[in-house]
């Protein structure tokens, strides 16, 4: 029986051949459900991972709301500061408005958070969080439970809430929502590069194998990169689509303009990743693996996606004075002006070597000129870091991170770990393979450099077509060398090593040497050796289990609370202001971001009481940031990480004529008094109240 108001109509063979022609293959349909269907099974794999991991760790789900708050220490705490502000305010707009015009941060100045931090993402979800509360209300549900939890060792009980209602379960939630769309995402990026569901499981296999070296959003949830990552991925995804189909059409590029938006405005580092990706498609261009043409509307979209997330962040000048906005005008000048190198060099060798001297000098000098107009000094500390990696330099801000573990070298134990899961090696093969492909092509088109009008039509069809391998194997080179000088940037190359190792599927590349069937039965042997080392590292992550709970600060919160006016202005180590301003709203004079110059300037101010300065000096430079209370903490007047590390090490570069004498934090630990009075005393910490001009 026909369906209800359908009718059958007399078709010709010619109509029924055209009706055939356009009809979807079935074939097809299925490899696309299949793709689909494993792609929100890895993705849900993920998010069940990383929550599990979370909880397991910190017991998240029985904590109080000041537990959990203290659980996102350091930066973590001060960016989710900001999605509380909105969450508990009047209105969205009331909360917004506060962020704008914030004077705790940064007391006494008023400064607009979504200018000065990356801040877009607390927006996002404490609007989705307002919006999910008002749903429950009028549809009369109650999205959480809360209990009365025992905590033992002769602590008193505390309330713990749990489920989507409550704003620190709401906020992680869908952070690890995220990270599980990001690995469904990551399955079909494996799938589209190597043209092979089974390069995509690879790609997925490789990352759960190395967990611990790809991501660590299991452990710190509110990190920018968090946020930013999964859109990187995306990002990517679309420029290797546009590379391989050599069209860049107003949709793609307006979506690659997006993707690149939504990965620069959670993570100020997001600029120097993408300082990369352009620096590794102008060297396929150079080589001729990328047409001018095409590389010119790829940096259109990502000047007006820079353009766009400068006006979103109110002029914030780290942008536009930045090595990326540098860089992306001068290789579109290079590539427009592309015959004045040709007439002056015929030689391909001399073209390639003024091209790139050209782009070096040229993005050096319109960064230094931008940032000289300007007057911004904001990321001087990058290029002092790299320089102190490569020379004997040091000043106070360098030390300030390459002392911390993560912003050293890569750990020498890391290239073992990939090995022992075979990650390396396999890697390592697919970027030689790649590499003498394209020494080959090179070779047959008989120049050193592609891009003369005279290389061969199909030749260089073919040579174009392979521009995403060459680029990806370039932007492998270029995470490679970020990870060797500062570890904690392996959470970009692990993870694009691990895209690298779903090409072993590819047909592209192994085709012509290899049957299907075999590649395939190569593949499923490769992933059963690595599942050796693989499952024995997350039976390590899963045996993880502990329980959060920091008695210290939770006493010195309360007491600020309970004690201390709602406008007194606090001063002390990073980590323990971004509590004070989270969990006791009280003014802070400096914070985790050290992006800023001005903050890097107040930092050092507040950390000289570690100093061996005079005490009299340290309380001068204390009130004329009109702290009221100073937060010590003896564990930063003796913690050294490494010989030159401890805190009156580090000011002994910094200030060499006070070098030797007794510092001060150890003196103030024995006695206080004239200028500093001892309010709050506990394990961990000490209050100390300055005394103000003329008081005792």
């Amino acid at each position: 029986m026909p369906a209800k108001g359908r009718t059958k109509q007399p078709v010709t063979v010619e109509q029924h051949n055209v009706k055939l022609s356009i009809a979807v293959p079935t074939g097809y349909s299925i490899r696309l459900g299949t793709i689909l269907f494993l792609a929100c099974g890895v993705g849900y794999l993920h998010w069940y991972h990383i929550s599990t991991l979370f909880e397991e760790d910190r017991h998240f789900s029985h904590l109080s709301t000041l537990e959990r708050e203290m659980a996102f220490r350091t930066e973590m705490g001060l960016y989710y500061s900001y999605f509380k502000t909105i969450v508990e305010a009047p209105s969205l707009w009331n909360g917004l408005n506060e962020i704008m015009n914030d004077r705790l941060t940064e007391y006494p100045l008023v400064i607009n958070t979504l200018k000065r931090f990356n801040v877009y993402p607390e927006v996002v979800l404490a609007s989705c969080y307002r919006i999910f509360i008002k749903m429950t209300d009028f549809f009369n549900y109650r999205p959480k439970q809360c209990y009365s939890v025992h905590r033992g060792h002769g602590l008193s009980p505390v309330l713990s809430c749990e489920g989507l209602g409550d704003p620190a379960c709401f906020y992680v939630s869908l952070i690890f929502i995220l990270n599980g769309c990001m690995m469904s995402l990551f399955f079909i990026f494996g799938t589209y590069l190597s043209g092979s569901r089974l390069g995509g499981l690879v790609t997925v296999a490789c990352f759960f194998f190395n967990h611990g070296e790809c991501t660590r959003v299991m452990w710190t949830p509110p990190l920018r990169e968090s946020f930013s990552y999964p859109f990187l991925i995306l990002q990517m995804m679309l420029l290797i689509s546009i590379l391989r189909s050599q069209n860049a059409d107003k949709k793609m590029l307006t979506a690659l303009c997006a993707a690149n938006i939504f990965f620069m405005l959670p993570w100020q580092f997001a600029q120097f990743v993408l300082l990369t990706q352009i620096s590794c498609l102008f060297a396929a261009y150079v080589l001729g693996y990328i047409d001018s043409s095409l590389l010119q509307k790829i940096l259109s979209s990502h000047m007006v996606s820079l353009l766009i997330c400068f006006v979103l962040m109110f002029g914030n000048a780290m942008l536009l004075t930045s090595y990326y906005a540098s860089s992306l005008v001068v290789i579109w000048t290079i590539i427009s002006f592309k015959n004045i190198f040709v007439k002056f060099a015929r030689s391909p060798i001399i073209i390639w070597i003024a091209e790139v001297i050209a782009w070096f000098a040229g993005t050096t000098i319109i960064k230094i000129l931008i940032s000289k107009i300007l007057g911004a000094a904001d990321d001087a500390h990058i290029g002092n870091l790299l320089k102190s990696k490569f020379t004997s330099y040091k000043d106070f801000d360098t030390l300030m991170y390459s002392c911390a573990v993560e912003f050293d070298f890569m750990l020498k134990e890391t290239p073992l770990q990939y090995t022992t899961t075979l990650l390396l090696p396999v890697v390592i093969f697919i970027f030689c393979v790649v590499g003498i492909k394209t020494l080959l092509g090179m070779w047959y088109s008989g120049k050193t450099s592609l891009q003369a009008t005279t290389v061969d039509g199909n030749k260089r069809q073919e040579l174009l077509h392979n521009g995403e391998v060459v680029y990806l194997n370039f932007q492998l080179i270029a995470f490679a060398v970020m990870a060797i000088l500062i570890m904690r940037l392996k959470l970009f190359l692990t993870p694009h090593m691990c895209l690298m190792a779903s090409l072993v599927s590819s047909k592209q590349l192994f085709g012509r040497f290899i049957k299907k069937y075999q590649q395939q039965l190569a593949v499923l042997v490769l992933l059963t050796l690595m599942a050796i080392q693989g499952s024995a590292n997350l039976q390590a992550q899963w045996s993880i289990k502990g329980e959060f709970s920091n008695l210290p600060q939770e006493e010195l919160i309360e007491w600020v609370k309970a004690r201390t006016n709602k406008d007194a202005v606090f001063a002390g180590a990073m980590p323990t202001m971004a509590s004070i301003k989270l969990s006791a709203n009280r003014p802070i004079v400096n914070h985790p971001h050290y992006e800023d110059a001005g903050l890097r300037a107040r930092t050092k101010i507040v950390y000289s009481m570690y100093s061996r300065k005079p005490v009299e000096e340290v309380k001068q430079g204390l009130l004329n940031l009109s702290v009221n209370y100073f937060i010590l903490e003896d564990s930063w007047c003796t913690r050294r990480t490494r010989p030159g590390c401890s805190m009156p090490e580090i000011w002994d570069v910094e200030d060499p004529k006070h070098a030797g004498r007794t510092p001060l934090c150890t003196k103030l630990s024995k006695e206080t008094r004239p200028h500093f009075i001892t309010v709050f005393e506990n394990d961990v910490y000490k209050v100390l109240k300055i005394v103000q001009h003329g008081h005792t």
